[in-house]
């Protein structure tokens, strides 16, 4: 043991200063420094005698993406890549050319450097319900200690108004707790949860590779786009990774392992690539089957509706001459304090179960995310132009709001019923995969009433003595393309979903885990693919179904799960 101290005292001392890496040859290739793939390079690195390559094909952050509220100019950067889903029948009229963006985080740190920073963790049910379908190992029976002070990961309460405090009040009129939502409870409400530390934004690259970086077992190439995983036709093992930088390819080789996690959108993408997926597929791009596999398909997501914009009086909202003073560009800048330290205006949670949910257990079927401010906060500048809405929309719905006390509350939907999927475009690396969200698809309709649910639940939340205090109404203009059905029925909220639904960019399920029985399963509970030897899936991809969380955090403990198996499979 003392030898052992001695050792890891002595490489990271002073033979990190020297090492260099002179060949091409690793232990572990992780493909994708996201929320799961930085756990996985800090934590396989803790073993000294593994070397260990983590490719990202985006690059490192920078002040701008460090400072909280500025999240809503991310999408317009190098940091996105820039997904749109493919247009879809009868959905997202409220966008140009129909075409809902997808963002996802091209950096080091993934989708933790661009997303709203909002930890949740999902409840208990989710994990139960996910051993429950095959897959052992997905539940610990702990006693409740929900926070540590320790770990590498900084979680804060970011900047709130006062209108936190009414939203939190009204519902607790309506029966809804004050609750821990990273706890046991599962129904109530909170202020937000956010990885800020510091007054900056903490992304899954500063908490667990910014640490470790000097390692001198630990390879990180930025701007690195994974081609493909190489693996021998004959014996189905993997032996490596074909990857580009700056149109120049290479070949890494990997003794033991490659680790996925690129994400549910190139996570599939790169199996396909590597002849893994639907055979019939493949076999029209001209690609080598090497494993005929659902991959891509059981796209599931949590959608959010955009339309509940309120108006009040009272100074108790967000205001845009807020982040234009030099006062509070000096205090996030100099003290790290003020409404630039906020997450991108969420300010609140609500966690609630509809008159339309089956559950017996207290299990929500919605989320409601209160918006400190409005798409007009900023005059329709930047925000509702990073969502692609169209000008005749915000002019329709949110330009007459411009300069008042306006916020929102976002409806998000934990237990969808749709499933869509991701296929290959080409077979061209470059090419962006063609992604289907296929939303609201469900033959029963569960989950648009869903949402007319949660709907109605906030028209009462608007009726409690805490909102008539602040004399808040919810604004009534119709939006354009369901103007002939009649303001508040049923088919015009159904309409209005349809037109301003947004995804919350929580996919998940497109590398599915499942048991070998399971036909829709790409790996094992071990998140081993399967039929391929070596090759692992580590990020959102590989969760069965939409969980009740933001998936920032379920990513980060897919990695350290992932880290875990790993460490145990190579003792």
């Amino acid at each position: 043991m003392k030898f052992h101290i001695f050792l890891t005292i002595y490489f990271n001392i002073f033979a990190s200063c020297n090492v260099v890496d002179t060949g091409d040859d690793y232990d572990f290739i992780i493909i994708g420094a996201g929320s799961a793939g930085s756990v996985i390079a800090s934590r396989l690195s803790e073993n000294l005698y593994w070397k260990i390559l983590l490719l990202e094909a985006g690059d490192e952050g920078n002040l701008i993406s460090s400072i909280p509220y500025a999240v809503s100019l991310l999408p317009f950067t190098k940091y996105n890549w820039g997904h749109f889903m493919e247009v879809q029948p009868n959905l997202a009229q409220s966008y140009n050319d129909n075409r809902m963006p997808w963002h996802k985080g091209r950096a080091l740190g993934g989708t933790s450097v661009i997303n709203y920073m909002i930890y949740t963790r999902g409840n208990r049910f989710n994990y139960d319900q996910w051993a429950a379908q095959g897959n052992p190992g997905c539940v610990k029976n702990v006693d409740y200690d929900f926070h540590g002070v320790n770990g590498y990961l900084g979680i804060s309460e970011p900047f709130q108004t006062k209108i936190t405090d009414v939203f939190l009040k009204g519902l607790h009129e309506l029966g809804l707790p004050f609750i821990d939502y990273n706890s046991n409870k599962t129904l109530g409400a909170s202020t937000i949860q956010a990885n800020i530390f510091q007054g900056r934004r903490h992304s899954s690259a500063d908490a667990f590779l910014k640490p470790v970086k000097h390692r001198f077992n630990l390879f990180i190439k930025i701007r690195a786009l994974a081609r493909k995983v190489l693996i021998d036709e004959k014996t189905k093992q993997v032996y490596g990774v074909e990857y580009e930088i700056s149109g120049k390819v290479y070949k890494a080789i990997a003794r033991k392992e490659v680790i996925l996690s690129a994400g549910a959108i190139n996570s599939p993408q790169l199996l396909m690539l590597s002849g893994i997926g639907p055979k019939q597929e493949l076999e029209q791009l001209k690609i080598p089957v090497l494993k005929d596999l659902e991959v891509g398909k059981n796209l599931q997501d949590n959608l959010a509706f955009l339309g509940l914009n309120f108006v009040t009086p009272e100074d108790v909202t967000l205001h845009f001459s807020q982040f234009i003073n030099l006062v509070s560009i000096y205090e996030v800048l100099e003290r790290r304090t003020g409404p630039w330290v906020g997450a991108g205006g969420a300010q609140a949670i609500a966690y609630i179960k509809t008159t339309e949910s089956e559950e017996v257990e207290p299990v929500p079927d919605m989320e409601l995310l209160l918006i400190g401010g409005s798409l007009s906060t900023d005059y329709g500048l930047i925000i509702r132009t990073g969502m692609n809405i169209r000008d005749s929309v915000y002019n329709a719905l949110f330009a007459p709001t411009e300069g008042k006390n306006s916020f929102m509350i976002f409806l998000s939907h934990l237990t969808p019923k749709s499933k869509g999927y991701i296929k290959l475009r080409s077979a061209d690396p470059h090419d962006y995969p063609l992604m289907y969200g296929n939303y609201f698809s469900d033959p029963e309709n569960k989950d648009i009433n869903t949402f007319l649910a949660a709907i109605r639940f906030v028209q009462k939340l608007i009726q409690t003595k805490t909102f008539k205090k602040f004399n808040i109404t919810l604004v009534s203009n119709p939006v354009p393309g369901c103007t002939h059905y009649q303001y508040n029925s049923d088919d015009y909220w159904r309409c209005f979903l349809r037109s301003l639904i947004q995804t919350f960019n929580h996919q998940v399920g497109t590398a599915k885990m499942g048991p070998k029985n399971d036909p829709e399963a790409v790996v094992n509970h071990k998140l081993e693919v399967y039929g391929i030897k070596g090759l692992r899936v580590a990020d959102c991809s590989v969760i069965p179904f939409a969980l009740s969380a933001h998936t920032n955090a379920p990513a980060m403990m897919v990695g350290e799960k992932a880290a875990d198996l790993i460490k145990n499979a190579w003792k």
